[in-house]
């Protein structure tokens, strides 16, 4: 296993194949985020709310857009079969726990986001690799915009309309997480490249378990008494 894409070539270009993996997905998962939010958005925009999900959508038609163009797409038989498998999987899936189904889908649309803007594709490029090559800019670029977008859906799951549902959208956020973790890495060693983990960003509910577990931890020792 490499620990970056590669082996590059004289000119510090990733691969076609593995560009092409990549890309695809990357597009599947960006494309299904797309859909999701223009099934939420109506016809004419009457809040800040909704201007701010098509703000989002924008983004992420933008990024389907750069990736198509600038990657080098060669035959890849295997994506026959991958794709069903990731769009089966961004399917959506109501969070149960809520007030009502709407809120269910909004929770799991938040929790999905989440987990797909914490992926870092450009963690896959190693330093050698030719700094004005389209792929190279592509996915620096998306990683840039994937934590603005990150904070966009941090906002909706901590924002006043689902004050009853904080338990329920930790645990799907959580559980999109793994999922994703899953794929991703499953994808990623189809094209020979370890998953050190470095490729993805820690969830703030990850880090709140574990400082969690660690005062549990503390506070199950016992400092023994000093004798004279």
């Amino acid at each position: 296993m490499n620990p970056f894409l590669g082996p590059l070539d004289r000119g510090g270009r990733v691969p076609a194949l593995q560009q092409t993996r990549v890309s695809a997905f990357l597009m599947s998962t960006h494309g299904a985020m797309a859909r999701r939010l223009a099934v939420a958005l109506p016809a004419h925009l009457y809040d800040g709310g909704q201007v701010d999900l098509h703000a989002q959508y924008c983004r992420e038609m933008e990024v389907l857009s750069l990736l198509a163009r600038a990657t080098s797409w060669v035959s890849d038989p295997m994506l026959a079969v991958l794709i069903w498998r990731w769009e089966a999987a961004w399917l959506p899936q109501p969070v149960e726990g809520t007030a009502d189904r709407s809120h269910g889908l909004l929770i799991d649309r938040a929790a999905f986001g989440h987990a797909l803007h914490a992926v870092r594709p450009a963690a896959l490029l190693s330093e050698d690799v030719a700094a004005t090559d389209p792929f190279v800019l592509a996915l620096r670029r998306i990683e840039l915009e994937s934590g603005r977008l990150l904070q966009a859906q941090i906002l909706v799951l901590k924002g006043p309309q689902l004050p009853s549902s904080r338990a329920a959208a930790a645990a799907a956020v959580e559980r999109r997480h793994a999922q994703l973790r899953e794929i991703w890495t499953a994808m990623l060693r189809g094209i020979n490249v370890d998953t050190s983990g470095r490729h993805r960003v820690e969830t703030a509910y990850a880090r709140a378990r574990k400082a969690k577990a660690n005062l549990a931890g503390t506070a199950g020792v016992t400092t023994p008494n000093k004798t004279s």
